[in-house]
C-alpha cells in the first residue's frame, strides 16, 4: 500500500494515576464500540493490561466485570456483555505455531476481541492498539492508537 494513501491512525495519550482511573478510561472507550473491535494490549508485566480489559468489559455492560481475569492458563476467556467478549492472553505462548493453534481468526467479527501481550502476534492485526507503560508509583502512561 502506498504510504501516501494509507489511512492515518489517530493517537491519544493519557496518563492515569490509579487502577480505578485506568479502568474508567477503558470503560469509556468501550462504550463507543460497535461489537467487532479488536483491542491489542501491550505493556510489561504489571502494567495494567488486565485492568484495562476489565474496564472494557464494564463499558460493554458485562454483568460481572469483577470475574474478568487474565486468561494466562486458559488462554481464552469468554464473557457476555452488550456483545460477546473474547479475552485472549498470549503471555505463556512461545512461538507463532502456538498462537496459530489458538484460532484467533475464529473470534474476529464474532464480538469484541481483547488480546493481552499482543506484541507476540507474528503477523500484524488491525485493531485499536493500547500501549501501557508504568510511570511513577500508580501512574500509567497509556497510548491508544485507532
Amino acid at each position: 500500500m502506498n504510504p501516501r494513501t494509507a489511512p492515518r491512525r489517530r493517537v491519544e495519550r493519557k496518563t492515569t494515576h490509579s487502577e480505578a482511573e485506568t479502568f474508567r478510561l477503558a470503560a469509556e472507550l468501550a462504550r463507543g464500540f460497535k461489537g467487532k473491535e479488536v483491542v491489542l494490549l501491550t505493556g510489561e508485566l504489571g502494567a495494567g493490561k488486565t485492568v484495562f480489559a476489565k474496564g472494557i468489559a464494564a463499558g460493554l455492560d458485562c454483568q460481572d466485570h469483577t470475574q474478568v481475569c487474565s486468561p494466562s492458563y486458559t488462554l481464552v476467556n469468554v464473557y457476555q456483555g452488550k456483545f460477546p467478549i473474547f479475552h485472549i492472553d498470549l503471555f505463556r505462548l512461545q512461538d507463532g505455531s502456538e498462537i496459530a493453534d489458538l484460532g484467533l481468526e475464529d473470534f474476529l467479527d464474532e464480538g469484541v476481541v481483547i488480546v493481552e501481550w499482543a506484541e507476540k502476534l507474528g503477523s500484524p492485526l488491525e485493531g485499536i492498539r493500547v500501549s501501557i507503560e508504568i510511570g511513577t508509583e500508580d501512574e500509567r502512561k497509556i497510548q491508544i492508537s485507532f
